[in-house]
């Protein structure tokens, strides 16, 4: 059984976003969640059909995949991030355990989640009153360099499917904040 969400939009991400360098450009409308959540589970629930490729070992197998998290948000996005000499993809589970904090950070490309369980209390600049909430199915697109902090302020854990795109050598998620913008 698949479970699919509807999410609020929470992101002030709808224009291109930054010039120069080698640029690697994802439009996450379609592309983002579909590359999270296509290499992030496989089970027997969707079978694909074979691809039309050569492949290097002959098989009848059927290709398996299950999302494991969906999202939606309204409108496009698109991201640009600089890399220099590339940008990587990072895809992780993230437990955020009742009472705990990610502690104030920055990322220095783009962060894709989905909430897949609980109440994700969101400080940042970005958000009107610099505070926003994101529940079950929620997506949440966080840019470049800016301070923010998330916090789960309620009794059940907080379960995030995320995607980092981030210049290569990089951290996914920078403490030290004097490497942050602070503007």
């Amino acid at each position: 059984m698949v479970t699919r969400w509807r999410a609020r939009s929470h992101s002030r991400y709808g224009a291109a976003m930054g010039t120069g360098g080698s640029l690697h450009r994802i439009v996450v409308a379609v592309a983002g969640c579909a590359m999270l959540l296509g290499v992030a589970g496989c089970a027997a629930d969707t079978v694909l059909a074979p691809s039309p490729m050569a492949s290097p070992v002959a098989s009848d197998a059927p290709i398996e995949a299950t999302p494991v998290a969906e999202g939606v948000q309204d409108g496009p996005v698109q991201i640009e991030v600089n890399g220099d000499p590339g940008v990587g993809a990072t895809f992780t589970r993230v437990r955020i355990a009742a009472g705990a904090t990610t502690g104030e950070h920055c990322h220095h490309g783009y962060l894709i989640a989905v909430v897949e369980a609980g109440e994700l209390t969101h400080y940042a600049p970005t958000h009107p009153d610099g505070v926003a909430t994101y529940v079950e199915g929620d997506l949440i697109v966080e840019g470049p360099d800016y301070v923010h902090e998330g916090r789960n302020e309620r009794g059940d854990d907080v379960v995030l499917w995320v995607a980092y795109l981030i210049p290569e050598g990089e951290p996914l998620a920078e403490t030290d904040l004097a490497n942050c913008d602070q503007g």
